[in-house]
This record gives C-alpha cells, sequence and structure tokens, in this order.
C-alpha cells in the first residue's frame, strides 16, 4: 500500500492527529490494519471494531493488539449482541472523530450514546450504504455533526467499488463454492459502480451476465454495455447465480425463490445482509444443512434446492479476504487524509453530509501514480490561458 506509506511517513514526522481520540467501525483486514498504523503514526489514539459479525480476521485482530498495542474489538462469527458491545466499547473512549463503514458507529451515538455528540468533531463514511443512512438523517434534521463521504470520492468508488467489488465478490464466489463460471448464467442486481465492476468482471470469465435495476439510466447503460436488462422476476427463472449489490432490502424476494431453478446460488456483496429475504426463504424449505463452508443449501417442499453463500452477508469479505491492498490503498489514503482534514477544520463545518474535498482527491490519485511509476503531462501557460478565457471562438 504505497500511498498510505507516503502518507504515513508525512504523519509521523508531521503528528497531524496528535490528541485527537479516533473512534473507528470498519472490516478488520490487513488492509484497515496500515490504516490503524498510519493515524497512530500521526499521533491519534484510535480504537477499532468490526463493522461486519463475519468480515474480521481473527489474526489481523490479535495482532493489532499484540504487535501494535492498538485496542480492537472484533471477533470473527460474533453474535449481534457482541457487535454492539463491542461498539459501545469503542464509544467508551469518548471519541473526537469517528471513522464509518456503514454508518452503525454514528446510529448509535445518536440513539444511545448523545452523552458524546458535543465531544465529536465529525467523521467519515466509507461505503455506499453508510452514505445513504447519513443523507437519510441529514434530510431529517437529525445528524449532529458533519461527515464527509469517502464512498464518494472519485479516486473511491471508481477504483474500490469498481475494481474492488467486481474481483473480491467472484473471489469469494468462487472460493465458496468451486463454481466454474464459464457458459453460467449470473444475475446482477443493481448497476452501481460494485454492480458495474461485478458485470464486467463475471462476463470476463466466460458468464453470460443479466442485471436487474430499478433506475431507468442504470438499465439503459447496463444494455448498452451489452448486458441482458430485464426484471428479477424473469431473471431468476434463468439464473445459476444471483448476487445483489444494491444497498436496498429484499432485493429477492419469496415470489423470486418461488420460481427459481434447482440448485441456484444466491449471494450478496452489499454492505447489510437484508437484501436477500432469507426468513422468507426458510419458510418455503423443509431442510436446510451446510454442504460447504459459508454455503447453505435450503431444500424446498418440492425439491428444489437453492443455495445461499456466507449468510446473506457480504460475499467477498465473508468467503474471501475483501478488496485487495492495491485498491485499499487509495481509498484508506483517503480515509487518513480526511481525518487530518476533521481534525484541522471539523468544527468550522455544518451538521451534513460533505463530499471529500478535490485537493485530497487529487492528491491521492498524483501520489498512486508516482507509485505505479506513471508519468502524465502538465498543463502548458499557453493552454492555461485558453481553458480561463473566452474570447477565442471558431
Amino acid at each position: 500500500m504505497p500511498v498510505l506509506r507516503a502518507i504515513r511517513e508525512r504523519f509521523t514526522r508531521e503528528k497531524p492527529l496528535a490528541g485527537v481520540r479516533i473512534a473507528a467501525c470498519l472490516h478488520v483486514t490487513t488492509e484497515t490494519a496500515n490504516l490503524m498504523r498510519t493515524l497512530r503514526d500521526g499521533g491519534a489514539q484510535v480504537a477499532l471494531c468490526a463493522s461486519n459479525p463475519l468480515s474480521t480476521q481473527d489474526d489481523v485482530a490479535a495482532a493489532l493488539v499484540a504487535e501494535w498495542h492498538l485496542p480492537v474489538f472484533a471477533r470473527r462469527g460474533e453474535d449481534r449482541d457482541t457487535y454492539y458491545r463491542h461498539i459501545h466499547q469503542v464509544l467508551d473512549t469518548k471519541p473526537h472523530l469517528t471513522m464509518d463503514d456503514g454508518a452503525d458507529l454514528v446510529s448509535t451515538i445518536h440513539h444511545d450514546r448523545t452523552e458524546l455528540l458535543g465531544g465529536v468533531r465529525g467523521g467519515s463514511e466509507e461505503t455506499t450504504t453508510g452514505v445513504i443512512r447519513l443523507r437519510s438523517m441529514a434530510q431529517a434534521g437529525v445528524l449532529r455533526y458533519p461527515i464527509v463521504a469517502v464512498n464518494d470520492a472519485l479516486t473511491k468508488h471508481l477504483f474500490d467499488n469498481r475494481y474492488g467489488t467486481g474481483q473480491s465478490t467472484l473471489d469469494g464466489l468462487i472460493r465458496a463454492t468451486n463454481l466454474l463460471l464459464a457458459g453460467r448464467t449470473v444475475t446482477v442486481a443493481g448497476y452501481g459502480n460494485c454492480g458495474r465492476g461485478l458485470a464486467m468482471r463475471a462476463h470476463g470469465l466466460g458468464a453470460h451476465v443479466i442485471v436487474t435495476e430499478v433506475d431507468p439510466t442504470r438499465a439503459l447503460e447496463a444494455l448498452m454495455d451489452g448486458y441482458r436488462v430485464m426484471p428479477m422476476a424473469d431473471a431468476v427463472r434463468v439464473s445459476d447465480v444471483v448476487v445483489t449489490v444494491t444497498g436496498n432490502t429484499s432485493v429477492v424476494r419469496r415470489e423470486h425463490f418461488d420460481v427459481m431453478k434447482d440448485r441456484a446460488i444466491v449471494a450478496n456483496s452489499g454492505h447489510f445482509d437484508v437484501e436477500l429475504d432469507l426468513p422468507a426463504l426458510a419458510d418455503l424449505a423443509d431442510e436446510r444443512r451446510t454442504v460447504r463452508p459459508g454455503v447453505e443449501e435450503f431444500r424446498l417442499r418440492d425439491g428444489r434446492r437453492i443455495y445461499v453463500l456466507a449468510e446473506g452477508r457480504l460475499l467477498n469479505l465473508a468467503a474471501a479476504e475483501g478488496h485487495p491492498a492495491a485498491v485499499m490503498d487509495m481509498s484508506f489514503a483517503n480515509q487518513a487524509l480526511v481525518m487530518e482534514y476533521l481534525a484541522r477544520e471539523g468544527q468550522q463545518l455544518a451538521p451534513a453530509v460533505h463530499t471529500v474535498p478535490a485537493a485530497i482527491d487529487r492528491q491521492v490519485a498524483t501520489l498512486k501514480l508516482a507509485a505505479s511509476g506513471v508519468a502524465i503531462d502538465d498543463l502548458t501557460p499557453e493552454q492555461l490561458r485558453y481553458l480561463s478565457s473566452w474570447e477565442e471562438g471558431t
């Protein structure tokens, strides 16, 4: 992660986060460990908990505590009560800044730990689902401190969401099932940046890709990109694999399970485990059993079998290792620089969802190009004058 390493080297010298307490609720992975080290070396006091019960890499959590003396409250497979107890333990550090992936930390502060709000200067949000939740809070007038939507940075969502999610979701699918995708029909629910990446990568492995959408512009884009587009009720009848990446609830429902092919595989790479209506599937089943690690078979009353991966949770982290480090390098570089920005200017920002400053986006892109050994052109003085003038025409 050379971009984050360059930032850590500067942070070590300058200590821009000296005296700042940061509460982080993120996937506890090797990449996250590098971010935590960067924040600590910048002078921050950091406490970390998991943002998903199945995404924690226990060896990483243990190493952060044993080798780097960073408090971590997470373990793979924790139940709901433990998950929220860990969030409260992180919040017990009385943070000045929050760093979220899914907005559970922010919502817990606003619902259960309102006594902390006076000391919080700002926060950041890593993922699409969390940004949706936070914008809803802002629109309802209940968001009490500024949040920077790291997810919306160009150097985050154009790379992390598209290339990271595209590759890591298929990595999780293949690790869990050992399925050959060539010649299979794969339905991708949602054609945002994550869906675009997933469809692209599935097609590259030889799958016949169907896209389902509710947005006409995105549906048209998927059609123009060469994919079949149809309603979910039609797609599930012919699909071997269905993967949701919408950030919404009940995308695959009872009426869809009713008409799925025998031995269809369903999975989710959206942040929360609500995209697949698993209670409805359980109600349709006479029998359920684990057939491989992370693969549960639901045998329906008519004899059909439907396989659910990773309990309907984030497939790319629950069944694989998440995004490659080269992608998370840019995402977490944004997080580190946003923490520096909020430590400096957070108290001047309104309690709303803010975009990542363009200067941070450009800095991350510049550092990534340099680390990749890629040079680009600069505008000449003549070109700068031309772009800033209006006199010249045809």
